[in-house]
């Protein structure tokens, strides 16, 4: 949402996603366009209860919980709108809107992982130092599925220059 929300200025978007990441972006988005429905599957949201509080307390959003998102609604060229089905009745419903915002967590892919030497946070994030590199001498790792905060493309790609850089010094220096 910080890069692409002031696309959606004054227009309608949706949140999917109640844990601490679509209720900042929900956040974040309320104070750019002109009306936020956050869309949750389950019966409550599990974002911190601060920001819950501040989510609540906004003018310009509104909550669906217990939705299953089944459809993005186009006309061709752009978002028109977001199909939904009420999972306690099976009503389907539709949210007119021109932007979406998934934000379902990140669950990193680094399971090929587990039964190796590096390092993983619980969550299964690869941990790195600032220079990129893991636990493992001569192994480096870079993008979203590391420890570094702030999962954004831009990050992603500074990362995995950092780790080239590093990994070519190790070579060097190692005279591998």
């Amino acid at each position: 949402p910080h890069c692409d929300g002031p696309l959606f200025k004054g227009k309608r978007v949706a949140v999917i996603g109640g844990g601490n990441s679509g209720v900042e972006a929900a956040i974040d988005l309320a104070g750019i366009v002109e009306h936020v429905t956050l869309v949750e599957f389950d019966t409550k949201l599990r974002a911190d209860q601060v920001l819950q509080n501040k989510l609540h307390s906004l003018p310009n959003t509104t909550v669906i919980m217990n939705a299953l998102s089944t459809e993005v609604l186009g006309d061709g060229s752009q978002v028109t709108g977001l199909k939904y089905k009420d999972r306690a009745t099976d009503e389907e419903h539709v949210v007119e809107l021109a932007g979406i915002f998934v934000q379902i967590g990140l669950l990193p892919n680094t399971d090929f992982l587990k039964d190796s030497e590096v390092e993983l946070t619980n969550r299964g994030e690869i941990i790195v130092n600032d220079r990129n590199e893991t636990n493992v001498k001569g192994v480096f790792a870079a993008g979203d599925c590391t420890t570094v905060p702030y999962k954004q493309i831009i990050i992603a790609t500074g990362e995995g220059a950092k780790a080239s850089l590093s990994a070519f010094d190790y070579i060097i220096r190692s005279g591998q």
